[in-house]
């Protein structure tokens, strides 16, 4: 008896079904709807964005946003009607033959191609879409299917990130690169996590060990443990936080802001994670009850460049650099170029003008106003000092109100919140001494404008007394107005150009906001002669704890303290108090001499929403920053990780995932990484590197097929391993570590390594090179003094950047002059010898052992016959000559003990040589 599957009720559904899975098909697998970002956009930035983006408006039309589109143009009518491309006439001025008429105006027009494409996106509603870098990070399905997964062991790929790659490497039709040999794996590992050669012991104990992948798992681990980890990520970090030893512009004076230097390594080797390192660098001051660290985090923006030359205008400067920091903060952090929305709204982003000015307000009101001792300054102390510091504290924890022993501890620690004497100003007998300080000649007048007296008691005052006997009078409103209180000079005599001194003095309780006046006469001046100069002034309340024990000693060592030598000095951020707040202004067109409307800080519209009860200054903002909502700050940090690793970022314009700079390659695994730094390995650099560096994809072998060459020349694909020219830093440091030069030391002031005389030109103050002793010449290159205005020279000839403004990507180049530097510097010649002498100490007789003894030091490698044989051609032929010749194997060798022979100089020949190759200079 058959049965009937389906019951009659139910036959009706199934022609039913049969039409719904047809239109489905009609409709889902049909025509596309026209993609914005990736049909519309490119042709409209190409196009269309130079006379109708953020920069202009010709015809009052704008296709920066749908709503600017969408607006009625200067003839009345919209010129983009959605569903409707025959009556846009935008679309009509694409199609006409009249080239007064027809757009883009004077360019070629439009292919069919492309006027198709916006006629179809007109008809389907012109819809605009959203940037994929400015959309949230998003989970990411890994392309790889339960079989492959599970049931392919012994497979090409090692973890998820290989699934995404080998996923393109089909679809461009290529396979991937078998992995590159151990030699080569721990040579590329260590330079990229270390920026120098493994140790000895790390080699051997890698080669030896049986088990490959257990090894290189060991390898990477020991690896990421070594200091040598947080100098190497520190390095590339430097150019981001345009770090230098001196200010720049023209007199490019020192500047002491090495312990920001030492921040960046120990946050890197304790694997800080990455949104507490951005915040600590953005807001460490703002933090509850901050520490010494978390205010050296934040000479992250002290880096900007400050105007020392006399006659500058310091308001000018100070600006600048508040928008340094804004740039630094998008370009370096959020990989977006920011910059140009300073003169106009974004011509390709969605970033309006304004929007610049209300984000510069959240560095506008810091302290820094461009000041030649570089204020505010975190004052560290000699060790007795320091002591006296730590009493005072203990003593205000125990005795003050909180809010008030932090402002005596800050005021103690940072000399702020002071008022610095270049903003005085109506003149009389008076002026700025090179723009710097507040200089007074007799019977002088001077005002500093409206100063908050409420509840100050006493007036300390930073001063070079160099007239002897004065009085200094301080007077409310007016040069003749009510006495606030009197600086008597008459017994401060033996004062010299050079000395400042700091004095309290009380002051008359006042309430309110004045303009105060600060007069000065002398009964010893005569003429012109200058009697006092001024450097910052501070109100204050009483020191606190009044009528508590101990109160008396305390202040009286909080005085010792104030006016104690420093032992060192860090430039850092600090926001202006309450009563000193700045306001922030549009600037018309980016001058900052033309102020528009008054805005407040705010982030832009286009991207997420601030956080709800976030402080609205650089705390806040970092805390936008690292939302995990933010599209920018993973997208970027992980896009750069892997640029070092790579030499090529999944977006290859570190700089700028906006519209303009170059697509991602593989936007999934982009994101894959993304997330997975924010919501999976807690922003933890080490662990996204470790990921990165176990992958099969890092691992390849870097030979190139020819079909593979012609397929993907560029290796956009991945699939084989990248060949990069190493970094500056680490060109000379290997040179270093393969001679046994190379000093372990670590932290501590820059150092002056070799360089040759002449190279500095510092008129302002006679400064020279002057060249480290003993091993400090030998250190790491993240050590070495950068002098803005000149850069150490062999640096600058590998892409080194001068660190004026923010650098997110070095671009490399290729020039005869790197050859010169490897074959003639002083310091590659210097680390030959020193290579030459451990080759011979280590194999005393035959020069083709020695050979292959030193090309294995600087390669990992065994020679092979060939190269052998060249090298030992160089040997035999060198050292013929100086056997004819003991003065050039003195000049060759330096004299050094056990190398000054011929046979010692033929080797340095050799061994400068090999520290010259490719294979030496660039990691396969």
């Amino acid at each position: 008896m058959r049965t009937n599957f389906f019951p009659a009720a139910l036959k009706w559904l199934i022609p039913s079904i049969c039409l719904v899975v047809v239109g489905v098909y009609l409709t889902g697998f049909g025509e596309q709807k026209t993609d914005f970002n990736t049909e519309v956009k490119p042709i409209l930035n190409r196009k269309c964005m130079s006379c109708h983006g953020g920069v202009k408006k010709n015809g009052g039309f704008s296709l920066l946003f749908r709503t600017d589109a969408l607006e009625k143009t200067e003839s009345g009518k919209s010129a983009l009607i959605p569903g409707d491309p025959d009556h846009s006439e935008m679309i009509r001025r694409l199609t006409l033959d009249d080239p007064e008429e027809r757009m883009p105006y004077g360019e070629n027009p439009l292919t069919e191609a492309e006027i198709h494409t916006l006629k179809k996106w007109v008809k389907e509603g012109a819809v605009w879409g959203d940037h994929w870098a400015y959309v949230p990070v998003k989970e990411q399905k890994v392309p790889v299917s339960f079989w492959e997964k599970w049931m392919g062991k012994g497979k090409w790929a090692k973890n998820d990130i290989d699934w995404f790659v080998l996923s393109k490497i089909k679809q461009a039709g290529l396979t991937p690169s078998p992995q590159a040999d151990r030699a080569t794996l721990i040579r590329r590992v260590s330079l990229d996590l270390t920026g120098i050669p493994a140790t000895q012991a790390m080699f051997d104990r890698f080669m030896a060990e049986p088990d490959l992948d257990a090894a290189y798992a060991q390898l990477v681990d020991s690896l990421l443990a070594s200091p040598s980890f947080g100098e190497k990520w520190a390095s590339m970090w430097l150019d981001i936080a345009r770090y230098a030893d001196t200010k720049g512009y023209e007199r490019d004076d020192s500047r002491s802001i090495w312990k920001y230097r030492e921040w960046l390594i120990r946050a890197f080797n304790a694997d800080m994670p990455y949104d507490q390192f951005i915040t600590e660098q953005l807001a460490g001051d703002l933090l509850p009850n901050p520490t010494d660290d978390q205010y050296l985090a934040t000479a992250f923006h002290r880096n900007s460049m400050t105007n020392d030359e006399g006659g500058t205008d310091n308001e000018e400067f100070r600006v600048a650099a508040v928008l340094d920091r804004v740039n630094t903060t998008w370009e370096g952090l959020m990989g977006t170029t920011f910059a140009c929305v300073q003169c106009h709204s974004h011509p390709y982003d969605p970033f309006l003008h304004d929007a610049y000015y209300e984000f510069s307000a959240f560095f506008n009101n810091s302290r820094d106003e461009d000041t030649w001792a570089d204020y505010p300054l975190l004052y560290e102390f000699k060790q007795e000092d320091s002591l006296k510091v730590e009493r005072v504290k203990d003593w205000l924890h125990q005795h003050a109100e909180p809010e008030a022993a932090k402002a005596v501890v800050t005021f103690m620690r940072t000399h702020q919140p002071a008022i610095n004497s270049l903003t005085a100003d109506h003149f009389i007998n008076a002026e700025l001494n090179d723009t710097k300080w507040l200089n007074m000649r007799n019977k002088a007048v001077a005002r500093l404008k409206e100063v908050n007296l409420s509840g100050k008691k006493s007036l300390f005052v930073r001063f070079q007394n160099y007239a002897g006997p004065g009085t200094v009078a301080f007077r409310i409103d007016g040069p003749d107005g009510p006495l606030l209180t009197t600086l008597n000079l008459q017994n401060k005599t033996g004062y010299s150009w050079s000395t400042w001194d700091i004095f309290e003095i009380p002051s008359q309780p006042t309430e309110g906001v004045h303009d105060l006046y600060i007069t000065y006469s002398s009964p010893v001046l005569k003429g012109e002669e200058s009697g006092i100069q001024f450097d910052w002034f501070y109100f204050s309340p009483d020191f606190p704890g009044k009528d508590k024990p101990g109160q008396a000693d305390t202040k009286a060592l909080f005085t010792e303290v104030l006016r104690a030598d420093p032992a060192f000095t860090t430039p850092i951020m600090m926001d202006n108090p309450a009563e000193m707040y700045r306001p922030s202004y549009v600037f018309e067109r980016g001058n900052w001499l033309v102020h528009g409307k008054e805005v407040t800080a705010a982030t832009p519209k286009s991207l997420p929403a601030f956080p709800k009860n976030a402080p609205n200054n650089r705390l806040g903002l970092a805390q936008w920053m690292t939302d995990p909502g933010h599209p920018l700050v993973s997208r970027t940090y992980v896009n750069r990780i892997w640029e070092q690793l790579f030499g090529k970022g999944l977006v290859e314009t570190v700089e700028d995932l906006g519209t303009q700079g170059i697509p991602p390659t593989h936007p999934e695994l982009l994101d894959h990484l993304a997330y997975q730094l924010m919501h999976e390995q807690g922003w933890s650099t080490k662990k996204m590197l470790r990921q990165m560096v176990l992958s099969a994809t890092y691992r390849q072998d870097s030979k190139v097929s020819k079909e593979a060459l012609e397929k993907d020349a560029f290796n956009q694909w991945l699939a084989r391993g990248q060949r990069v020219r190493l970094s500056a830093e680490q060109i000379r440091d290997q040179a270093l570590a393969a001679s046994g030069l190379l000093s372990p030391k670590m932290y501590g002031p820059s150092v002056f390594p070799y360089q040759p005389p002449g190279i500095w030109m510092s008129p302002w103050n006679g400064a020279t090179w002057k060249k480290s002793e003993g091993e400090d010449q030998y250190r790491r290159s993240l050590y070495t003094y950068w002098k803005r205005s000149s850069p150490y020279p062999s640096a600058m000839t590998f892409d080194g950047v001068s660190r004026e403004v923010c650098t997110s990507r070095r671009i490399r180049t290729n020039t005869p002059l790197q050859a010169l530097v490897t074959l003639n510097d002083e310091v590659h010649i210097e680390a030959a010898r020193h290579m030459a002498l451990l080759v011979l100490q280590n194999k005393p007789k035959g020069a083709s052992e020695q050979i292959g003894l030193a090309f294995g030091w600087a390669t990992g490698k065994a020679i092979s016959p060939e190269k052998a044989a060249v090298f030992r051609h160089l040997y035999d032929l060198t050292f013929a000559n100086f056997q004819q010749n003991p003065a050039a194997v003195c000049e060759m060798t330096d004299n050094l003990d056990g190398l000054a022979t011929p046979e010692g100089a033929a080797m340095v020949m050799v061994t400068n040589s090999i520290l010259n190759l490719d294979e030496f200079l660039t990691k396969n």
